[in-house]
This record gives structure tokens, sequence and C-alpha cells, in this order.
């Protein structure tokens, strides 16, 4: 599957996809390590996949050896059991298996399962039949053709239909394969299992039977498992709801033999007194306490408290926030906790006053209960959301407020919306947008990050199908909202606001319908077209129907600028193919021959290059198209002097694309990372911007006009040099401040793409604007159908790629017009 983003991974810092790193994770691994749950006394064993509390539905019976020599059934078989208090539906699970300590993959045995199983209720799926036939099972609920072995393998029970590319052994499981599984059975000699060892090895007259029926669940095969003998149960068997006093398991009626497992449960304990009156033994900030981590972490403990977030239902999340209506007196201490327990295991709902029993874990730096053995609702409460105002104070952190419903009173503003498709995140800051660094002076990268807030939906779906703040319309940066309230969590290296209530944002930064006016005569325009490929699945459009979706904005964008000359970036390098389709496609719209364009007499070997078009009515080339072999410049810049049709003072259009600021193993020396916000080849750069002003006084080029995306910000060196080689930054000059930036990168906005005029041509600049219709917009609105809702695509300008587009007017001497 492609990345997201099709940014070319050459010219942007780190691909855009890569630069945030991984953004979620699996509760698995780590509730298990807090657990003490690590397959241990196995050197290749790999951490079981157990859930963070005991699993609602659970393998309760595993036999491999069907159809064998003196083997009591014909067929193999898996014995499913809910243990929970809810029913729960299969569709969309499958039973997944491997050889104990082979290289195969569980996907490479799956049988897809479906129906309902109602609390304490069995299903049995029925494998591969042996070569010597013996009894029949009973009625299976689901067959299918998986075959086990009789002594020793691994069985998954997996929250989807995909087939996992992993084994837990030689394949390890990542954590988002693993957060698939709802249960792992490693029998025998398995080198995947949970808890300390694997589950007995079994024989043609042996199963591993579940304890209790199939209630126990431990997350330890060695402690929960024994081999008994097969006895399986379908869902006509009599329910044996978890809880209340049930006999040894026994086969079903239409079972061939009628004995029960070896292994038979103990009745399960009903408590003598009501869970109500079973009271708290730790006040939550005991179990947050003063500093980051907590003083009672590994310790089960009761706790009391009133919902205030319920995120049962979204995604992993799969739990709820609970705060004490009666806090302490110490500020420095949080009041609030996340239990990690599935609408399956108690649903809640905001306002339910709850006591919670389970054990006290650090995950992802966020304090939790993880296992959940209890939540009993005891009543209904409120709690005020505390009120908290930004920038943080010099030195403080979110920490005191760690899981406690908060409201933020002051407007916030949108500074980044990169992840809203993916994973539902928006970042807001307090005192509007924020700047890179290296883009203009007074930037205080401290205090910004005291003054922000990340906003998450509360899911780790990736790519929901339905995606937050984009009704009733999509939001925008520079886009504001007043009294944001929610819970303050904390994962993956970020504290993050999860709304409990709606965010209505207020449209504060308005979409402009067309740029700025910029007088003149002539108007030339630089636009970055972020990959405008003919050639399919390479950089660009992967489709006929997304190559024209990105064809129509692109036109759009043109004929929104409706310049006379524009200077292009990252059209694909295939000779005049590109660049003239895009001409053709624009000429279509405004009317034939309109514009032109012009050919690139060194475009380099690069897959992308520069290109120029221009509109034959307004304006005349003076001489040849020139360009540089100067080895430099990885994308040679395209030189063209102009005139006004009919003559007149010229001006000498330089379009230029700079090396890019991403970092690889060939960026060394000067070209490192310097740590001074400038990124890797910076000093690259610098050469470039010599070389065009090498360019301007050999050629001896008229009013020259350097345009393009340079790949560097406002106060960066490559910028410097070419003030200091006398060109003026036009939008230094003409864009108001707030308003002078054309690229989004990490939340940071800034101007990448520029406009340089020399002296003379300086005075006769009337205008020059940036047209803010990419980087205010978020990618979901962009040409490509994988994860963009289809609702949200326009064939508008906006987002029609991710650098904006700059106008410059000139009024020029001469001519006709």
């Amino acid at each position: 599957m492609r990345a997201l983003s099709r940014a070319c991974p050459d010219d942007h810092p780190g691909g855009h996809d890569l630069r945030r790193g991984v953004r979620r994770g699996t509760r698995a691994v780590a509730a298990l390590a807090a657990a003490g749950l690590l397959a241990a006394g196995v050197a290749v064993a790999s951490p079981a996949p157990a859930s963070a509390e005991p699993g609602a539905v659970v393998i309760s019976q595993v036999y491999g050896g069907g159809g064998n020599s003196g083997a009591p059934y014909t067929n193999d078989y898996v014995e499913l059991f809910n243990r929970s208090t809810a029913a729960i539906s299969l569709d969309g699970w499958s039973l997944q298996y491997t050889s104990a300590t082979g290289t195969g993959l569980f996907g490479s045995q799956k049988q897809d399962l479906s129906g309902s199983l109602a609390p304490g209720q069995y299903h049995l799926v029925q494998l591969s039949a042996g070569s010597t036939p013996s009894g029949a099972l009973p009625s299976p609920d689901t067959v299918g053709n998986l075959s086990l072995s009789a002594t020793a393998g691994k069985v998954a029970l997996v929250r989807s239909a995909t087939g996992l590319a992993c084994n837990g052994g030689s394949s390890p499981c990542s954590p988002e394969q693993t957060a698939q599984i709802a249960d792992l059975v490693g029998y025998g000699t398995a080198n995947y299992f949970e808890g300390t060892a694997a589950a007995p090895g079994l024989g043609n007259s042996t199963a591993a039977v579940r304890a209790g029926g199939g209630c126990a669940d431990t997350d330890d095969n060695a402690a929960d498992f024994a081999a008994g003998t097969p006895a399986p149960r379908n869902t006509a068997t009599p329910p044996a709801p978890c809880g209340a006093a049930s006999p040894s398991p026994s086969a079903s009626p239409s079972a061939s033999p009628s004995v029960s497992p070896s292994a038979s449960p103990t009745p399960s304990p009903t408590p003598s007194v009501a869970p109500c009156d079973v009271p708290a033994n730790r006040q939550i900030a005991e179990v947050q306490g003063s500093g980051d981590t907590s003083p009672l972490a590994g310790q089960t403990v009761r706790v009391e408290g009133i919902v205030t977030g319920d995120f049962q239902q979204t995604g992993q999340q799969s739990g709820f926030y609970f705060q004490d209506p009666t806090p302490d007196a110490d500020p420095a201490t949080s009041d609030g906790l996340f239990a990690f327990a599935r609408a399956s295991f108690k649903d809640v709902k905001v306002g339910d006053r709850v006591l919670v029993t389970g054990r006290v874990t650090e995950f992802n730096g966020l304090t939790e209960l993880s296992p959940v053995t209890a939540v009993d609702v005891c009543g209904t409460g409120t709690i005020k959301p505390k009120v908290y105002d930004l920038p943080r104070a010099e030195g403080a952190t979110f920490e005191p407020y760690e899981n406690v419903l908060v409201t933020f009173p002051e407007p916030l503003t949108v500074t980044d919306h990169y992840n809203l498709g993916r994973y539902g995140e928006v970042t807001v800051a307090a005192g509007g947008r924020l700047f890179q660094r290296t883009d203009r002076s007074g930037v205080n990268p401290a205090l910004d990050a005291r003054r922000s807030l990340l906003i998450d939906d509360g899911s780790n779906t990736e790519n929901p199908a339905t995606i937050p703040h984009t009704t009733p319309q999509v939001v925008r940066l520079g886009d504001t909202a007043v009294g944001i309230t929610g819970v303050l969590s904390y994962g993956f290296g970020a504290y993050r606001l999860e709304p409990t209530e709606q965010i209505t944002f207020l449209r504060t930064n308005p979409r402009l319908p067309a740029p700025a006016p910029v007088g003149g005569n002539v108007r030339v325009a630089s636009l970055n077209t972020l990959n405008w490929f003919t050639t399919l699945d390479s950089r660009g459009a992967d489709t006929v129907e997304e190559q024209q979706r990105q064809l129509k904005k692109i036109v759009a964008t043109l004929k929104g600028l409706n310049a006379d000359v524009v200077g292009l970036m990252e059209v694909e390098n295939n000779g005049q193919t590109a660049v003239n389709a895009l001409v053709d496609a624009l000429n279509a719209e405004v009317g034939a021959g309109t514009y032109a364009a012009l050919t690139h007499p060194y475009p380099g070997t690069d897959l992308i290059h520069v290109a120029a078009i221009y509109k034959p009515a307004k304006v005349t080339p003076v001489g040849e198209t020139r360009s540089s072999t100067d080895p430099v410049f990885r994308r040679p810049p395209l030189i063209q002097t102009f005139r006004r049709a009919g003559g007149g003072q010229p001006f000498t259009l330089l379009v230029n694309h700079f090396k890019s600021k991403g970092c690889d193993e060939e960026a060394t020396g000067g070209d490192a990372d310097q740590g001074d916000g400038q990124s890797c080849y910076n000093d690259e750069r610098v050469r470039q911007a010599k070389a065009v002003l090498g360019l301007i006084d050999s050629m001896d080029l008229p009013n020259p006009l350097v345009i393009g995306d340079l790949n560097a910000y406002g106060e960066e060196d490559p910028i410097h040099t070419l003030e200091k080689g006398g060109l003026t930054s036009l939008s230094k000059r003409f864009v108001p401040a707030a308003q002078r930036y054309s690229y989004l990168f990490n939340g940071l906005s800034g101007e990448l793409d520029h406009a340089m005029a020399g002296k003379q041509l300086a005075k006769r600049v009337t205008g020059a604007t940036i047209w803010h219709v990419n980087a205010d917009e978020p990618r979901i609105l962009d040409y490509n159908l994988e994860y963009n809702p289809p609702s949200l695509y326009r064939p508008d300008a906006f987002r029609s790629s991710d650098h904006d587009p700059l106008l410059i007017g000139l009024n020029l001497p001469g001519g006709k017009g």
C-alpha cells in the first residue's frame, strides 16, 4: 500500500508520513510487561499477545489428534468460549494456526469466523480430518480445514479476517499485529505463548482444556490449560456464564464420547458482599502521585470516581476516564485515571459513579488501570472541568492534569492538521499560528511549545471512516475555537486532549477564491505542482482517475492565478509530455492558444524538472531559452527573457528548485544537519544560490526575477546569499508577516517558495501575494483516492499541491495591451 502523501521524498524533510515516527502502538506488549506476563525461559519466545484485561472470547479447548490412531474423534477442533457478561460478535474474526517452532506464518492457515456468542456460550470449530475414522464431533458451529499438530502448535484467535504475517517466533509479531490477537494458545514445544510457559504437550487422545469451564484466564497458557480428555462443546451446549457455579463441562448431547475433560473446573465462587459495598482502598491522587510515574505501579488497587470520558467504543482505545469528586489538596497530583476496560467487560457512561479494581500500570507514559478486574457502577455524579489557560508557565507540564477533565477558555488557533485524516488529530495554539524559527526573527520555540495543544479524537483507528472537524466545513489552518473541553491524556510522546464535547471551529482564516490584487501590466507566478506526472504509478497519480482529479485541481489553480508567465516545479522530466498535457488542459478551459510552454534546453537527470508556461498574447520570449550545466544544480534552472507583446523593457525569469532539506547518507560535512534549524544540504543550497548569482552576471541577464521552491526559509543562508547578491525578496516587501508563508511542516508555517528581483526590476514591482490554497488546507482534500472521503473532493484549487503559489505584478514600460 502506498504512503498517504505523494510528496516527493527528495523534496521534503524526512518524507511526510515518516516525519512523526510511529503514531500508534498497541497495549499488548506494554501491558504484559507491566503484569509480568512476558514469555520466559524460552530463548526464541516473543511477548504474549494477551489483551490488557482478561479476554472476553477465549480459546477453551484445542485438539489436534483427530483421525489418528486411538483418537476419539475423526476431526481436529478448536472450542471458543464467551467468558464475558455481554454477547460478542465473531463477525470479521478468524482462527489462525502455525507450527510450534517452524517458519510458517499464522496467515498461511486461517479460518474465518462469524456469528454471535452469548455470555457463557461455546462455539465449536471443526477442522481437518485424519485418515482413521472414529467418533463424530457435536454439530459444529464453523467448519474449516486447518490441520493442527497432535502434539505441539500455536493457535491464535484474531479480531480480523486478515492473515497475520508473523509467527511470534522466527517472525516476531509487531505491536500492530499483536493487537489483533484476542487469545493465543501455544502448546507443547511452541515458541510463542501467553505467560511463563506454553500449555502442556498433547497427544491423539488429549486436548488442551482451559480451566473453569473456560472462565480461567490469567494470561498464562501453562496455568490456564491442562491436558485432558477431549470434550467439545458447541452453541447447543447449555451456557455456563462465569461468576455462577457451574458443573464440570461435559460433551454436547450429540457427541459420541460422553466423558468430561480431566481438567474439570471448580465452581466459581459467588460473592458474599454486594460489589458496591466493597469500598475503595486508595484515592486516585495516591495512585497518580506527584511525579511522572505512579508510586503504586504494579499494585492492584480499588478506586472510586465519576466517569468523565467514555471511549470504550473507539477503536483500540477501549476504556474510560474517571475522576475523583473529592480531590486531595496537593496541586501536583492528578485526580483522574484511565481504566482500560472494553464495553464488553462493563459498559459505562459519562456521569456514572464507579468503583474500579485493577493493576496500576504505566502505559506509554500514561498512568492507568490495566488489567481491570472489576467495574461496579454505584450511582451518578458530576465533575466540573478544570479551567486551564495557555500558554503553560515556564517549566510547567500537563502532568498534574493527566486524565483530568479540563477546559481551555481562550481562543485557540489551528496550527497543524497533518494527521487529521489518519488519526483524527489537530494541533491548536494560544496566540495564533506557529512559524519556523529560521523563517523570521522573534520566534520562540520554547514559548510556542507551551502555548500548543494536541487534540486527539480518542481513537486508535487509522484512517477512520468518519473524520472529525470536517462538518459543517473542513477545518483549515488559522481557524479558531473557544472553550475546548476534554480529558487530558498522554501517549506516544505527547499530552493530548480527547474532547468530550463537540468542538466548533470558526472560519477566522477564510478561503480567498482568487489571489489578492497585485497590479501591474504583467503578472508572474510560481507554482510547485506536487509531482505532476503523466506516467502513472510513479511519484504522482497511480490511476487515470487520480490523474484527472489532480489535473483539474492544478488547472483550477492556474486559472485562478491568471498569470502571464508561470514558473512550475515538480513536473515530470519526460520531455514536453507532462508540461504540454498541462497546457492542453488549461487551454481547454481558458481558450485555445492562450498558453504555450517553453522547452527546457537542459532539464537534467532528476525525475522532476522545472518548467514555464506563458501567454503569447501578453509576453514575447526574447532570445533562446537557456539553462546551466553546472553540476551544483540537481534540477537545472530554466532561464528566459521576456518583453511585453509589442516590445518594451525586458525582464528575465529564472525558475529554480533547490535541493531539499531531507537528510540521507550523502549528507556529510557541511551538508550534514548542523542543528541550526536549516536541516541537511544547507551548504549545497548556498552553493546553488551563488551559482544563480553567477549566471545573472555571466549571462548579463537583464532585470532578473528569481522564482521557485528554494527549500530555504526566509532567514536562512541561501536567501541571505541571494539578498547580499543584490536581489530583493518581494514577499518580505509586499506580504504582511502574518501571511508570509507557503508551506507547513511539523506544525510550523514558513516560506519555502520565493520571488526575488534585481535592483532595477524591483522598482517596477507593483505588488506580490501568496495565495493560500494549499498550506492551510488538510491533505484529505487532495486528489488521492486512498482514505480520502469521496464527498470531500472538489475540482478546485484548494489542496491542489502542498505549496502555496506566489503571484507578482510588474509595471513594464512599452509594449501593448
